[in-house]
């Protein structure tokens, strides 16, 4: 069976936020959604030009009638109008036995005001208690929690100024900062999500969606961190669609989402040796969005962790992409230092180059730290080979395209993984080849789960 969510929100006429794009996502998401519609608004992408709020009474009957009938897994709420309403809403899921989202919606994208004074004040007593997750931009925080939020190190303590208001969980977007977007969660499990700024005003309806899109990872029986990411994963890639409509700040594209959000997006997106450089950057992107998540900083190497893909046809470093900078490890976790592009590596995307000369069904290389036991554990489990930099000879190429051709020679297929344990000034390094994206992001995660058992 589906699961089943229920949206809380105003409708918006130009279909790009509240209930319709709750739906909306909802569906692309994989479940069924249902809706208690709080207001109508006249609007569009440039403004709201009228709205009207319904009775409290009717949005509580709403609310009844689909909880009465339907098996809802999750609800979400968004635009609530007046605090008549937020009251009649808390009550309503008071006694609610699925999680709660809460979207704080004060004001619209365009700045007109969907919240009154007092509906504030009954969002931070009434509402917010009754949450699983809230999911609060940057000025929502600010005016719930009572603080400032001027940079990164702010978001952290404006999560847990709202969190100490009662939801078991938060997540304060961080869209509204300058550079790269961080949203921070704070809950059981604490969380810094980094994605890269798209260049678009098309933003229309992304915190709408953000939401919906957690409510239906929990309507689908996720916890909450792992609805969260993948809910941040969805509205990225509705606002990475060119959608571009109307005269205004247009709508974020929720067919795009498509299974952004599903458990097994990961290998459906990366399998499968990439036929255009487009491709590549795309799933050099979503590993990247991966090892943020959860890779261990433990295993990225002092110089960084590189990801490496090769498109059909790549013959020299410039045409593989990867990440320029390097991931590094941070107080926040491992983080990306710059963007994804063709030619922003050198190393690893020479050593990918060099096993592809033997085994062409090579298409994706990264690099991890090495120590001896981590070596033992992966020759354990996979085919590894070790290199000795000091049989290097002097006149050789270049040490990757020497340490490839050594790791391949005489083999019909490459190894899983090439140990170079160093020289004097070289840092020991574990180098890892798969065939494709996703099989690059499986061997990395083994590799971070093995360091887990240690640890345990």
């Amino acid at each position: 069976m589906r699961p089943v969510a229920l949206t809380v929100a105003g409708s918006d006429s130009g279909g790009g936020a509240g209930v319709q794009a709750d739906l909306k996502t909802f569906e692309a998401c994989g479940a069924f959604g249902t809706a208690a519609v709080t207001a109508v608004t006249a609007q569009n992408t440039t403004g709201v030009l009228d709205s009207v709020v319904h009775d409290p009474e009717t949005v509580r009957a709403q609310v009844e009638a689909v909880t009465a009938d339907f098996p809802v897994t999750a609800a979400k709420t968004g635009m609530l109008g007046d605090a008549a309403v937020v009251e009649a809403v808390a009550d309503a899921l008071a006694d609610a036995d699925f999680p709660v989202v809460v979207d704080p919606v004060v004001v619209a994208q365009s700045g007109d005001r969907l919240l009154t004074e007092a509906g504030v004040d009954a969002v931070r007593e009434d509402l917010l208690p009754e949450a699983t997750v809230a999911t609060p931009n940057v000025p929502e925080a600010e005016l719930l929690g009572g603080v400032t939020v001027d940079d990164e190190a702010d978001l952290r303590a404006a999560a847990d100024a709202v969190r100490d208001l009662g939801p078991d969980s938060v997540l304060v977007t961080g869209g509204h900062l300058d550079g790269d977007p961080v949203d921070v969660y704070v809950g059981d499990a604490e969380r810094a999500l980094t994605r890269e700024r798209v260049d678009t005003a098309d933003t229309h309806g992304s915190g709408c969606t953000l939401s919906a899109a957690v409510a239906a990872g929990l309507a689908a029986g996720e916890d909450a961190p792992d609805a969260v990411e993948r809910g941040v994963d969805a509205v990225v890639a509705a606002i990475q669609s060119p959608l571009s409509l109307g005269a205004g700040a247009g709508p974020v594209d929720h067919a795009a989402i498509a299974d952004a959000s599903s458990p097994t997006a990961d290998r459906d997106a990366l399998g499968g040796q990439p036929e255009t450089t487009a491709a590549a950057i795309d799933a050099v992107r979503e590993v990247v969005a991966a090892l943020e998540r959860d890779w261990p900083p433990a295993l990225v190497p002092e110089v960084g962790t590189n990801v490496a893909v090769a498109p059909a046809g790549a013959s020299t470093p410039r045409d593989v992409v990867a990440v320029d900078g390097r991931l590094h490890a941070t107080s926040r976790g491992v983080r990306a230092a710059g963007g994804v592009a063709p030619g922003a590596s050198s190393h690893v995307a020479r050593f990918l180059l060099g096993a592809r000369d033997a085994d062409p069904s090579v298409a994706a290389a990264g690099n991890l730290r090495w120590d001896a036991g981590r070596e033992s554990r992966l020759r354990d489990r996979w085919d590894v080979v070790a290199v000795d930099r000091s049989e290097e000879a002097a006149d050789a190429a270049g040490t990757m395209d020497w340490a490839a051709r050594e790791a391949t020679t005489g083999r019909d297929r490459a190894p899983d993984a090439v140990v170079d344990r160093g020289a004097v000034g070289k840092e020991a390094m574990v180098r890892v080849l798969a065939a494709d994206a996703a099989g690059l992001l499986s061997k990395l995660r083994e590799a971070a789960a093995l360091e887990r058992d240690r640890s345990d």
